[in-house]
């Protein structure tokens, strides 16, 4: 029986790690398993690893198994293994039948194949495009393929060949930043370029990861949040260094290109031939005759250039435009459907309307903030993110769900729409220095909201938990 539940221990380290459980609570729940299960053990946990240390009092001895699996965000396989955690920890089912439910989720084929999720992926990225990145409905549909393309290298191709995967991301953002750059200087202004590439790779920006490492350097776990952080700050730098190199190598394959890019940044632009008078006529007029072009700022409320830089001139048809406000209010339900499901939650499920009410509940105080405080992504984040905490831990503590996986998908979205609000992936530069100062910048945007995000969930925590009693278990929510 003591073997059982030690063995109990160690695959629930497994199948936590598998499943991208929040990695600042990994620790503490297996602790408190430990400790009602009355087994004397000792973690250590680093990314991708957990040591766990058996220690027999008896015999003064003591046994080191390694841990090691790295695996993205699974929701219902989270949340099955969730309940038989609190099963066994409740004495509702031994440490063996547990084990063995433990062994059987593991060992399940994902919920949907690679199609499916190229589909979702396709979805995903065209509606995130018009929501926070200003896009027309022709610069969905580039946006939405993109995706689907990178969405199809890293689940086949990059888990195949190990060579490919350590270039899988810079390799996918030249392409989509190449194409989107190629369509964007086609004459008549169809496509933008800031909406396709910033919607083409958002799918891949490590805001997950940042925020988990702004969870661990709160909850005090210095070495796995600064590794995280750092790592994370690295890969948007490669992120838009290869975009950079995408845009930059398809406008020296095709010189015209520039042309067509400056008339684009001269269409908001007045030009007026003239000469300047002088009033006391002491200077001849032919010396100050010349050409005048008065430009609009994209921040003076008059300009037709929108938030992400894309030119939208009021004249242009409906196809041409960014999408309406109202829009938002079918657009966000769906896309937090489809990101719930891409997040390989089942569609069958009754948390799957549960995460799409607080998804959808997180956003609109998102927007609400943003419309009041509209420089401030770290304050608006917090915002989004203690509405969706308290959400979440009330759930888990009023109907008993997991507060985790209800939460992932809203909080997921505030990373998108707080760097939309900031004005999208890629700014124009006109050096090396400049663009990777930008792409810091985006870095530093991200980690921001991180911030933000962080402090809105343990305020949101400690709201819902500093009334009632304790809880037995170790907390599983951000």
């Amino acid at each position: 029986d003591y073997v059982a539940r030690q063995k109990f221990i160690l695959r629930l380290a497994k199948a936590l790690l598998s499943f991208g459980a929040p990695s600042h609570r990994i620790e503490s729940q297996l602790l408190s398993a430990g400790e009602i299960l009355d087994v004397h053990v000792a973690f250590v946990h680093l990314p991708n690893l957990i040591m766990v240390t058996f220690m027999d009092t008896d015999t003064r001895t003591s046994e080191t198994h390694f841990v090691r699996a790295g695996g993205r965000v699974a929701l219902t396989s989270l949340h099955k293994v969730h309940l038989v955690y609190r099963d066994v920890l409740h004495d509702k089912i031994g440490a063996s039948e547990g084990c063995e439910q433990l062994k059987r989720i593991l060992q399940a084929r994902p919920l949907y194949d690679i199609w499916t999720r190229c589909l979702l992926a396709f979805f995903l990225a065209s509606i995130i495009c018009v929501l926070s990145f200003g896009g027309s409905i022709v610069d969905m549909f580039v946006s939405g393929a993109s995706a689907s393309v990178l969405q199809y290298l890293g689940l086949n191709a990059a888990s195949k060949s190990s060579i490919y995967a350590n270039v899988y991301e810079i390799s996918v953002s030249i392409i989509v930043s190449f194409i989107a750059r190629l369509l964007g200087t086609l004459p008549g202004n169809i496509f933008c370029y800031s909406a396709i590439s910033s919607a083409g790779v958002v799918l891949i920006l490590p805001g997950f990861t940042i925020l988990i490492s702004a969870l661990e350097l709160t909850s005090r776990n210095i070495l796995c949040g600064s590794v995280r952080m750092v790592y994370a700050i690295i890969y948007t730098l490669f992120l838009g260094f290869g975009l950079t190199i995408g845009s930059d190598f398809y406008l020296l394959v095709n010189p015209h290109a520039r042309h067509n890019l400056a008339a684009t940044a001269m269409l908001d632009s007045e030009t007026l031939h003239g000469y300047i008078i002088n009033s006391n006529a002491s200077v001849p007029l032919s010396q100050l005759g010349g050409t005048f072009t008065f430009m609009q700022n994209a921040d003076s409320g008059t300009s037709h250039i929108i938030k992400a830089g894309c030119y939208r001139n009021p004249s242009w048809p409906w196809w041409r435009q960014p999408f309406p406000w109202w829009t938002m209010l079918f657009l966000v339900p769906i896309y937090s459907t489809l990101s719930s499901i891409a997040n390989l939650q089942a569609i069958r499920s009754v948390q799957l309307p549960i995460m799409v009410i607080f998804s959808c509940a997180a956003y609109a105080a998102n927007k609400g903030a943003n419309y009041l405080i509209s420089d401030r992504s770290d304050i608006v984040s917090a915002f989004g993110a203690l509405v969706i905490g308290l959400c979440g831990n009330i759930y888990s503590r009023l109907v008993g769900g997991t507060a985790f996986t209800s939460m992932v998908t809203g909080v997921l979205f505030l990373v998108p729409s707080a760097i939309g609000n900031g004005g999208g992936l890629i700014a124009n530069y006109s050096s090396s220095e400049q663009q990777y100062s930008s792409s810091f910048e985006l870095g530093i945007r991200m980690i921001q909201v991180a911030i933000g995000v962080t402090i809105g969930l343990f305020v949101a925590q400690i709201l819902v938990y500093a009334l009632g009693r304790r809880k037995n278990a170790a907390h599983f929510a951000f």
